[in-house]
């Protein structure tokens, strides 16, 4: 009888944690986008983030001509080991307005992925060298790939405990896949269902081998432009978006309970 009371405690107790788990990990998830959403609707503007991820490149110097003639501010996540003779790149990003963020230093997905500690000393060593370049530091970071599968709440803790701030997105132009996809192609990812979403965050590539979204991008802007949004950079005050954080299998505190 003790041992039917014992397993009939910890039954209980297990989905206890189980619903609170399900329910502080869907909070978590959608926090960040509601928060978003909010303020981007306080005063009921609508709002896009052009981001641009694989830079720099000499390439990127045709997208900063783009973006200067259209008077737009976009945010660049930079691969640390590719500023190395791409260091004037960098300063014009930095020197025309537009924010930069981290993509890890190496791009390597067997390396990043490794773990946590691997994950934030890649963004730390591209950290110093965009410090060294432009003086300033930054705390905004993308996934390679997006965080989806690679962050937990205890990782995102982590993250936020080293001033890290996350940033996927919500539409997004495929040449990360394919950078020879046409132009008109481009501009129709990127411009897919806008409404759905305020603020934008809009995901393009500008490392050497995409000249498609260099070529697209001018239609890109005039798009959001004649719809009536309102181009910002990403800043250190910006609210996160990272896709939905999904439940763990199991807590350590569960393992210990059944251990018996």
């Amino acid at each position: 009888m003790k041992y039917e009371n014992n397993v009939f405690v910890k039954t209980v107790v297990l989905m206890c944690i189980f619903f609170m788990m399900i329910n502080q990990n869907a909070v978590f998830a959608s926090d960040s986008k509601h928060k978003l959403i909010e303020d981007s609707q306080k005063d009921n503007k609508k709002v896009i983030y052009l981001t641009f991820d694989d830079g720099p490149s000499k390439l990127t110097d045709e997208f900063l001509d783009i973006l200067k003639q259209n008077n737009v501010k976009a945010t660049f996540f930079l691969i640390g080991n590719q500023i190395q003779d791409n260091e004037q790149v960098v300063k014009r990003i930095y020197s025309e307005g537009h924010s930069i963020g981290l993509h890890t230093y190496t791009h390597k997905y067997r390396k990043i992925y490794r773990n946590g500690d691997s994950f934030i000393d890649e963004m730390n060593k591209s950290n110093e060298v965009i410090k060294r370049v432009t003086g300033k530091e930054s705390h905004l970071i993308r996934f390679p790939g997006g965080s989806r599968k690679h962050l937990n709440k205890n990782f995102l803790e982590k993250l936020h405990n080293n001033k890290f701030k996350i940033y996927d997105w919500n539409i997004q132009a495929s040449d990360g896949i394919n950078p020879k996809i046409p132009p008109y192609k481009l501009v129709k990812e990127a411009t897919k269902d806008p409404d759905k979403h305020n603020p934008v965050i809009l995901l393009m590539h500008c490392d050497y081998m995409h000249k498609n979204t260099c070529i697209a991008l001018p239609q890109v802007i005039n798009y959001y432009k004649s719809h009536g949004y309102e181009f910002k950079p990403i800043t250190e005050n910006t609210e996160e978006l990272y896709f939905p954080i999904k439940a763990n299998k199991a807590s350590t505190f569960l393992e210990k309970l059944f251990k018996n």
